[in-house]
This record gives structure tokens, C-alpha cells and sequence, in this order.
């Protein structure tokens, strides 16, 4: 886990990052960082960030940004935010290296990313060029593929290209993440995912939906399949679950309450196919509610356990598609019961 003021340096670029707000100090709003570099490498060529605004603010030099075709150089004070989704490169405009302030909204996991890059630099494991092998990029970029890509081909058809080698790559002992470079990074066969969106209803029927598990299977479409418990939320509740992704298996756990904070903090320790905590945070926002689903878990099924090493992204994949019936459900749900 990243915190403010922690330094990163890549000797094979001379670049030298410090971080001033990250993921956890910000609630997981934002990551803002000082670099000091020349432009280079992935952000110099076209890529957009499918779900984060970048803001680049130049604090001395100068820097170049083509956002959508338009050429911008920013000079010290200047800055400009790149809204999610849009294509840009920033390149160089001066021989020596500039210094910068970066903000990504929302952080997601853009700190351990970085961490994982500077890292492996560090470490001499990264070619000529400062940057590492084909194996260990596409086992990042399969990984990180929310956090920026290149704006063609489609996402899917990407992926679908990065999955052999990624395989490959994890095969041969290649980590997108490592404890090494992050404290806290997940361990062979532990999961780590942070999900974070709007949902346009008040907090208090959100909350009653996320913390009482037997209403599932009714907004949770086709997840979950059964769910069953022994009475209303409440620390201490007990209720087990029997729910599914795309891929051809199933998956059954029994979730504790751990901590109960109407209507903002739901959290429950987990055990069976999957072992670990979950941690859903709502705050009031314009009428509605930002839901942040943090799911810590480490796979004890079998098949899922044993296939990790080499289908993490597949697995990970899967639980983005899980995600994405959850927000399609969670809001009419919710919106449902207001005054219930």
C-alpha cells in the first residue's frame, strides 16, 4: 500500500515519482503524484484511460499533450485534465526532464501499478528500451487493462490477443503484482478487487439491499442463485451463498458480519470456495450513493485454486462480469424501495 510521501525511482530512465495522495488516504477518490522524467514509453504513444480522469499539471518545464488530435504545450502553472475514456499521448519539448503533478479520479489500482513498473526497473528487469519483456507486459496489461490501453483495436479484441502471451507469461512465474514492490499485494491464489460506482438512489434502501443477503437472487440477476440466512442484518449474522459468473462453475460460501454501520459500512468475513473479507462502503452524493466494493479473497475451490497461476485474468474477468449485473440490478432495486 502506497502512502504520501513514498518515492519511487527508475534508474534505467533516471524518472523519480513521490506520491502525495494516494488510494487509501483518499477513500479511493483519487491518486495524485509528483513526477520528475522525460516522456517516454506507454504514455507517449495514444492510449486513454477507460474509467479515470488524468489531470497533468506542469510545476517546471514544459510538456507536450495531444488530447483528441489537439496539441496543447503546457508550461509551468498550466494544466489540463483528460476526461475518462479520451485518447491522448503527452511527448517531450525540452531535453531535460520536467517535473509534473498527476491526479487520476477515481485511484483504482493505479498506485500499484506504477509500483510494479518502477519496481521491476529498479530491479534490472527491464530491457534497453526501460521497459520489461513482452511476457511480463502482457501479463500487466491483461491485469491492469481498466487502467489504460490503446485506443485500438476494441478492448475485447485486445484482450483476446494479450491472453495467449499472458498465459505464457504467468506460466514462467510473471506477476502483475508483487509483494516485493507493494505491501499487501495478493499472495498465490488471493484476490484482490476494488469496485466503485453510482447508483441513483439514497444510501438507506442501497444499504438494505447490500447488507441483507437474502434479497440477492432478487437484484443480483443470475449471479445468485440461492442465498439463505438466519435472520435480518445484524453483527454477528450468518448467511450462506450459492451464486455463479460466466465461467462453467459455481461457487458456495457462508459470509459472517463483521461490520454492521447503517447506512454506510456493511463488512463480512467469508469462508467455503472462497476465503476472505468483503467491505461495502456507501457515501450520499447528489441525491444518490457512490458504492465501493472492496473483496479480498483467496480461491479454496479446487479447480479455481489450481488454475490461478495462468487464468488469474480469465478469473478476474469473470468477477467484472459478477460486477456488472450487480450495478445493473442494485439501482432499479434500490429506487424500488425508497419510502418501503
Amino acid at each position: 500500500m502506497a502512502r504520501s510521501g513514498d518515492v519511487l525511482e527508475d534508474p534505467a530512465t533516471g524518472s523519480r515519482l513521490v506520491f502525495l495522495r494516494t488510494a487509501a488516504e483518499t477513500g479511493g477518490e483519487l491518486l495524485e503524484y509528483e513526477l520528475t522524467f522525460v516522456p517516454g514509453g506507454f504514455s507517449a504513444r495514444d492510449h486513454l484511460h477507460p474509467s479515470q480522469s488524468e489531470q497533468h499539471e506542469v510545476i517546471d518545464g514544459s510538456l507536450g499533450l495531444v488530447v483528441g488530435g489537439r496539441e496543447r504545450r503546457l508550461q509551468a502553472g498550466d494544466s489540463e485534465t483528460v476526461p475518462a475514456g479520451t485518447r491522448h499521448r503527452i511527448f517531450t519539448t525540452q531535453d531535460a526532464p520536467l517535473h509534473a503533478r498527476f491526479t487520476l479520479r477515481p485511484a483504482l489500482d493505479s498506485e500499484v501499478l506504477l509500483e510494479t513498473l518502477f519496481g521491476l526497473a529498479r530491479d534490472g528487469k527491464v530491457g534497453k528500451n526501460g521497459e520489461p519483456s513482452p511476457l511480463q507486459l502482457a501479463v500487466i496489461f491483461s491485469e491492469f487493462a481498466q487502467l489504460g490501453r490503446p485506443p485500438r483495436p476494441p478492448a475485447a479484441v485486445q484482450q483476446a490477443l494479450l491472453a495467449p502471451l499472458s498465459f505464457i507469461g504467468r506460466a514462467k512465474g510473471y506477476q502483475a503484482r508483487y509483494s516485493a514492490y507493494t505491501d499487501g499485494a495478493p499472495e498465490p491464489g488471493e484476490y484482490v478487487f476494488i469496485d466503485e460506482w453510482h447508483v441513483d438512489a439514497p444510501p438507506e434502501p442501497v444499504f438494505t439491499a447490500l447488507a441483507d443477503g437474502s434479497t440477492y437472487p432478487a437484484w443480483w440477476k443470475p449471479v445468485y442463485l440461492e442465498t439463505t440466512t438466519d435472520g435480518p442484518p445484524e453483527l454477528g449474522r450468518v448467511s450462506q451463498q450459492h451464486f455463479k459468473g460466466r465461467l462453467p462453475y459455481h461457487l458456495r460460501t457462508r459470509s459472517t458480519i463483521t461490520r454492521y454501520e447503517p447506512p454506510t459500512v456493511v463488512g463480512a468475513d467469508v469462508d467455503g470456495d472462497l476465503r476472505g473479507r468483503g467491505l461495502w462502503t456507501l457515501t450520499p452524493r447528489d441525491g444518490g450513493t457512490d458504492v465501493r466494493f472492496d473483496w479480498r479473497v483467496y480461491a479454496e475451490k479446487p479447480i479455481v485454486r489450481a488454475l490461478t497461476p495462468v487464468l488469474r485474468p480469465l478469473f478476474r474477468w469473470n468477477h467484472a462480469w459478477a460486477i456488472a449485473r450487480a450495478r445493473d440490478g442494485l439501482e432499479p432495486y434500490a429506487r424500488g424501495r425508497v419510502g418501503a
